[in-house]
């Protein structure tokens, strides 16, 4: 049994921007599984702008991060314990932020290492794999012909969703944060065109991308991301809301300024939230697990060494230090 377990605590809620003294490492003696729970040592472990949101106090589709408690996350880790699935078996879980988590069996997902690398089921093959699946065929309604915008589009959720739809046979659009990543967007992930938000007005930009309209916004940021696609969507658009990273630092949020759009142009916007979808888990494995196979998604992560330095990765991704998934590897397997 190993010695120690050490865990990323909240020491506070953040009012604005997160910062390294709103974290807390803690070591504690590694925890024995009861009946129906295994104990599983953590390989990997993934940090998500959604939870930004749950460091506020305040209601949600998901309760908050307790102050003077371990966060929680996305992690895939080998059992090493406990009664429900064989040593040795990969899990992914929700108990991350961590070095040692013991979980109930019913709630440890077994995965296929021979598919992918297992750190794949935290990101392409994972959450934010589905999220960009779900969110584009259903939430989205993609159909035939659609042109489609995505921001956050070097991201985990908007660079998958983009490629499912050039996969499809679609002219696809992205906006990223620095050249850099403009070039990753359409050199490598084959957008047919890509813009820096930050070289002007996200309106022009897009206007210049796609001068005919568009028909579908994968919506990852909020704010004048979606006042640009509200101008630019046509007839009978689509607009799945999948985030507003613009506003996750911020206890007030502003809406578009041309809502009103969406009712001339008979514009759907519609939310959603991936855990009301694992329905389509099945679907997601088989069509984008061929995929990757084939090479025709790529599945980049921009990775972080060790539990210490989670704290520093989960800040480095809301500033928009991440190229792909970002990811905290905590232990070989």
């Amino acid at each position: 049994m190993p010695a120690r377990n050490r865990q990323i605590h909240l020491a506070a809620r953040p009012e604005a921007e997160p910062a390294p003294k709103h974290f807390d490492l803690v070591e504690t003696s590694v925890p024995d599984p009861g009946p129906g729970e295994i104990l599983v040592r953590n390989l990997w472990m993934s940090v998500d702008p959604y939870m930004r949101g749950r460091m506020w106090d305040r209601p949600s589709y998901v309760p908050p991060f307790q102050v003077g408690e371990p966060l929680e996350g996305g992690a895939v880790g080998e059992v090493i314990g406990g009664d429900g699935h064989p040593a040795g078996t990969l899990v992914v879980h929700n108990l991350g932020w961590r070095e040692y988590a013991v979980v109930p069996a019913r709630h440890a997902l077994p995965i296929d290492p021979d598919l992918a690398p297992p750190q794949t089921y935290l990101g392409v093959l994972g959450m934010p794999g589905l999220t960009a699946y779900v969110g584009l065929l259903d939430i989205g309604g993609l159909r035939e012909g659609d042109v489609v915008f995505v921001s956050a589009a070097a991201g985990a959720v908007g660079s998958l969703a983009g490629q499912i739809a050039k996969a499809r046979g679609h002219r696809v659009i992205g906006s990223a944060g620095s050249p850099e990543k403009v070039a990753y967007v359409r050199d490598e992930l084959g957008f047919d065109e890509a813009f820096s938000y930050r070289d002007g007005p996200v309106a022009r930009s897009l206007h210049q991308a796609a001068p005919d309209g568009i028909d579908l916004y994968f919506d990852n940021v909020g704010g004048d991301h979606l006042e640009a696609a509200l101008g630019a969507l046509r007839v009978n658009g689509r607009v799945t809301l999948c985030g507003a990273i613009a506003f996750y630092n911020s206890a007030t949020a502003t809406g578009p300024r041309n809502l009103g759009l969406a009712i001339g142009k008979r514009l759907t916007l519609r939310g959603f939230i991936v855990s009301d979808h694992q329905d389509r888990r099945e679907a997601f494995l088989a069509e984008v697990g061929g995929l990757l196979r084939e090479g025709k998604v790529a599945a980049r992560a921009t990775v972080v060494e060790g539990i210490e330095r989670a704290p520093s990765a989960f800040i480095g991704l809301l500033s928009g230090e991440n190229t792909g998934k970002m990811l905290v590897r905590l232990a070989d397997q």
